[in-house]
């Protein structure tokens, strides 16, 4: 993990590669419980034996916004902060879901610092490119640009 002492080498960090995550493994369970979470239970998601009849991978994938709700376990792993009282998610700027993940398989994360903004009266509005990758893959599971507001 990359700790940061304070804003400001937390903004000189901008333009550059922080850190990459542990793997994280992407079970059928973990596939399910958030499809029943969110209500999306489409069979490439949920159904085995459906998958392994008719989808093109012959087993199910996880949703694409599964692996992105991952991203603050990943931030969270990565960079640290001293100082920080919390952090708000502020958004996301661009999301691209590139290659499906397949249930058992594993992801982690490489994140940059794209952009960091100082919010008044004492807040820092980071900007994060996160590149999810699949273990083993030749393209990212996912590019996402998210924004996190980190207060102190």
């Amino acid at each position: 993990m990359r700790v940061f002492n304070d804003f400001s080498e937390l903004k000189s960090a901008v333009g550059t590669e922080v850190g990459v995550s542990d793997w994280i493994e992407i079970t059928q369970d973990r596939i399910n419980q958030f499809a029943e979470a969110t209500g999306d239970e489409q069979w490439i998601h949920v159904d085995t034996e459906r998958a392994a009849r008719e989808s093109p991978g012959g087993t199910t994938i996880a949703h694409g916004l599964l692996s992105l709700s991952l991203i603050p376990v990943f931030i969270r792993s990565i960079i640290g902060v001293k100082g920080l009282k919390n952090t708000l998610n502020y958004g996301a700027n661009r999301i691209r879901y590139l290659t499906p993940v397949p249930a058992g398989s594993r992801l982690r994360a490489r994140v940059t610092v794209m952009e960091a903004e100082d919010v008044p009266p004492d807040a820092l509005r980071v900007t994060y490119k996160v590149t999810i990758e699949l273990e083993g893959g030749k393209r990212p599971a996912c590019v996402a640009e998210v924004i996190g507001q980190h207060y102190r």
